[in-house]
């Protein structure tokens, strides 16, 4: 069942007729939903779904006497581990992977930013965090990126590494700061509100 909220004095035709045009929106984003809500409770088990970039895939898990690696086919992740291995490290070799999918994107976004904001990063940092997608030390001039950014679109990872390298220039969350986001990166608060569908708190108390 869906509800639709309209002002008083709306024909219901109207409201119908715009219902029925956003339907095939609703729908994706309750799919997309589903999947997050599913990947939550990951156990890194047989046709489990996980997020790849914004992309939904299924998890095959190959046991085998072998250097455990992820390898991807199409649509399905295919995770290679050692019989008998736990949750733990079911998750620790998905991680190593995730990181280094990351790892050949980043430096890529932080050169081409580098040039545009006229900023300089000494070094970044991948790490699992509880409730930040970055965050920076301006001192430093270092920058560090959630791990979770792999399953969001690619989009949505330029728009943190340009969040961090503006907070370089200006640390606070200020008007200088709202301003500097407007002129270099003008959909930014559209690409925070997606970001944020599904608070990073809530996938970690599902985890």
């Amino acid at each position: 069942m869906m509800l639709v909220f309209a002002p008083i004095g709306i024909q219901s035709a109207v409201i119908h007729a715009f219902a029925a045009s956003k339907l095939s929106w609703i729908h994706k984003q309750q799919k997309k939903l589903q999947s997050r809500t599913e990947e939550a409770f990951c156990q890194f088990i047989e046709y489990e779904n996980h997020t790849l970039w914004g992309e939904n895939y299924r998890l095959r898990v190959v046991e085998k006497s072998a250097k455990p690696c992820v390898m991807l086919d199409r649509q399905i992740i295919i995770l290679q581990i050692r019989p008998g291995s736990d949750l733990f490290k079911r998750a620790a070799v998905m991680h190593a992977w995730h990181k280094s999918l990351l790892h050949g994107v980043v430096p890529g976004l932080i050169d081409k930013w580098r040039d545009r904001l006229n900023v300089s990063v000494s070094a970044y940092f991948l790490q699992k965090m509880k409730t930040r997608w970055g965050s920076c030390n301006t001192g430093r001039r270092h920058i560090r990126l959630n791990t979770d950014l792999v399953k969001k679109s690619k989009d949505l990872l330029e728009y943190v590494v340009v969040h961090e390298m503006v907070h370089l220039i200006e640390p606070s969350h200020n008007k200088r700061f709202v301003a500097l986001m407007d002129r270099y990166y003008p959909i930014w608060r559209e690409a925070a509100a997606e970001l944020n569908q599904v608070p990073l708190s809530a996938v970690r108390a599902r985890g």
